[in-house]
């Protein structure tokens, strides 16, 4: 990979693929972005031509920074190197590259006194609390986990997850279909 046709290729293709691994049709990120979806889509095909007037609110909106979307890759980086970003009281980091089939990410959660709203969606989730104590919403149940238990459940469960007294660390592994609910609660 060493042409510049061969760079926007795969900017192009990292930007189609962030966007359906985070869930988001073309209408969505047009509304995040301010762009249409039918600029976003050129964009993603390579009918229009790539310039910072759409690819810093695209990069923005998909919590990607211009480096890593226009990053050659080499067959020695592996490493991934974890970008947080923060949502009311949950932070979370990236493990996991954003193609894959299941995803993983390391969440940090502060107590808050607000009573969960609990989601349902297709998909299976399993965490391990590394530091601290949370309650898992499980429906009706409440079930608390401490620092070194992990849970496992399935997703058409109404469910939430907050921290207990502390703020609380885990790492979630959960399936393509759970993604979209983790990232944006």
């Amino acid at each position: 990979m060493n042409g510049v046709a061969d760079i926007e290729s795969l900017a192009r293709s990292r930007l189609r693929s962030m966007r359906t691994t985070l869930g988001y049709s073309l209408d969505e990120l047009a509304e995040r972005t301010n762009l249409s979806p039918s600029t976003i889509s050129r964009v993603e095909t390579g009918r229009r031509t790539l310039s910072l007037d759409v690819l810093v609110p695209l990069a923005n909106a998909l919590q990607m920074s211009l480096d890593a979307l226009f990053e050659v890759p080499t067959d020695d980086d592996v490493v991934i190197r974890p970008v947080a970003h923060s949502s009311g009281t949950r932070t979370t980091w990236p493990l996991s590259r954003p193609n894959g089939r299941t995803v993983a990410v390391k969440m940090r959660l502060e107590p808050t006194d607000t009573s969960p709203g609990q989601r349902v969606h297709p998909g299976h989730d399993w965490f391990l609390v590394l530091e601290g104590r949370v309650r898992l919403w499980l429906g009706e149940r409440r079930i608390d986990v401490d620092t070194g238990e992990a849970a496992e459940f399935a997703t058409m469960v109404p469910h939430a997850i907050t921290a207990l007294d502390a703020p609380a660390e885990l790492i979630m592994v959960f399936d393509r279909d759970g993604q979209r609910a983790h990232v944006h609660q």
